[in-house]
């Protein structure tokens, strides 16, 4: 079976955000089920040619060669949109539209990453507090920092690599995970090295961060992420639910996971992340969160500089006690910072899992975001879909700058 994939610095990086167990989201944010309150995302007028119709023509072509249900990307230079277009069906007889929304996975992971950083400006933590300060029951929680959540060099295991987890997830897909029940996986297990002195992807960083995020704000996750960087960035669309339940109109999904060709839309996506981490969104959204965390919006100059290198630059690679498939090698143009991938010149992250798959791109020099969200046929290849076309639109954008790369 697969699932998440662990190496965001290679083909498929997935780091996932979601729960089911925080408050609503605070403030305008429309409740589960209900459209947001923000402007309508709808398709540009069709291109004549230009970028435009360039970037048609790649994403035609990609859904065509990976045999997808649908592509939904969208497009800005400047802040300026160049285009917004959805390709193909969310089921048999309805066409995609930009407007459709779906589960936007590691998104919430850079948010968190935001507002950590955003807590330590004002002096309300330090990136080097133990994790004992905040949960003293966590596991190696004296010797874990907050820093070591946000960029995954704290040690410890990702539950998603687990067979028994693993084995418990596809025989119930529907089910509703604890941070407990996560979190015990890899307690379960030793560190793959001394926190801070490596590298390796880790979702149990990011249920332990989320929970840290709420003891040093006094709020709820939700809210907290909602107030410091969805209302702040206008992602009206981009919400938290307590339920599987995703704001209509949806964009589906469907999975060979577990075998079968199967509806996978409103699988449980508990066992991500923390709870209140839990996001959709749609694809306006993801392009004005690919332009805001990208270009540093929320954040001050010397925040952002730790966001894009928190010091994991040189870290990871194979050890006697982590091999190099997990302990994945950080290289200047290639690495992990605050919940965010760096990857040559461009800043993102590219969540992919049940049946969705999707990234938020930017490109600072040229203040270009590009966003892709993409669904399965049962003859579509492993690997993130999106990725595939982000790169290919990106090549073709800004062919004076590498591409990120991967699948």
């Amino acid at each position: 079976m697969r699932r998440t994939r662990v190496a965001p610095l290679l083909c498929a990086a997935t780091l996932v955000a979601a729960s089911l167990q925080a408050t609503a989201v605070a403030g305008t944010a429309a409740a589960p089920g209900e459209a947001g309150s923000g402007p309508p995302c709808v398709s540009s007028p069709p291109p004549r040619g230009g970028p435009a119709r360039e970037v048609v023509n790649l994403a035609q072509q990609a859904r065509t060669e990976l045999h997808l249900n649908s592509v939904v990307l969208r497009v800005t230079k400047g802040g300026e949109e160049v285009l917004t277009t959805a390709l193909g069906e969310s089921m048999t007889g309805v066409p995609a539209q930009p407007g459709m929304h779906f589960r936007a996975g590691s998104i919430a992971i850079v948010y968190m990453g935001i507002t950590l950083l955003q807590l330590v400006d004002e002096k309300k933590a330090r990136l080097d507090d133990p994790v004992s300060r905040w949960l003293p029951d966590a596991p190696h929680a004296d010797k874990i920092t907050l820093r070591m959540l946000g960029d995954s060099t704290s040690g410890l295991h990702d539950y998603v690599t687990d067979p028994k987890f693993l084995a418990a997830l596809e025989a119930a897909p529907f089910r509703q995970w604890t941070p407990e029940e996560l979190v015990a996986y890899p307690a379960a297990h030793p560190l793959w090295y001394e926190p801070g002195t490596s590298w390796n992807y880790s979702h149990a960083n990011f249920v332990l961060l989320g929970a840290a995020l709420e003891k040093i704000a006094g709020i709820p996750l939700d809210r907290l992420l909602e107030q410091r960087v969805m209302g702040p960035l206008g992602l009206d669309d981009t919400r938290n639910s307590t339920t599987p339940e995703i704001p209509q109109p949806v964009l589906h999904a469907f999975t060979s996971e577990r075998g079968p060709y199967e509806e996978s839309t409103f699988w449980n996506p508990s066992w991500t992340t923390a709870p209140g981490a839990v996001v959709t969104s749609h694809i306006c959204d993801l392009a004005r969160s690919a332009e805001g965390v990208g270009s540093g919006e929320l954040l001050s100059p010397a925040a952002f500089r730790t966001q894009l290198d928190p010091g994991t630059v040189g870290l990871g690679g194979g050890t006697k006690t982590c091999p190099a498939t997990v302990c994945l090698k950080n290289t200047a143009a290639k690495h992990f910072g605050v919940g965010v991938i760096v990857q040559n010149d461009w800043i993102m992250t590219n969540p992919s899992f049940s049946g969705y798959a999707a990234v938020q791109a930017y490109l600072p020099a040229e203040r270009l975001a590009i966003a892709v969200a993409t669904t399965k046929t049962k003859g579509t290849p492993e690997g993130n879909a999106a990725q595939v076309i982000m790169n290919r639109i990106a090549t073709a954008l800004a062919p004076g700058h590498p591409a990120p790369g991967g699948t």
